[in-house]
């Protein structure tokens, strides 16, 4: 996965894998490769929406 990338591009990326899914456009030897790169970008947002919810709650309450 890329160094730089960002929620947009990951969020972007699962987007066309499901659509690629959905309309069963990818052959068996696909298969298996896009499912793993759609695992590791969803674990990609979830970190980066973890990561953004603790900086926000530490500008929300500052004192603790």
């Amino acid at each position: 996965m890329e160094k730089k990338l960002t929620y947009t591009q990951a969020m972007k990326q699962l987007e066309e894998i499901v659509g690629q899914l959905e309309d069963n456009s990818l052959d068996i030897d696909q298969l298996a490769d896009k499912v793993k790169q759609a695992q590791e970008l969803i674990k990609f947002c979830r970190d980066r929406l973890y990561k953004t919810d603790l900086e926000i709650q530490k500008l929300l309450n500052p004192e603790d």
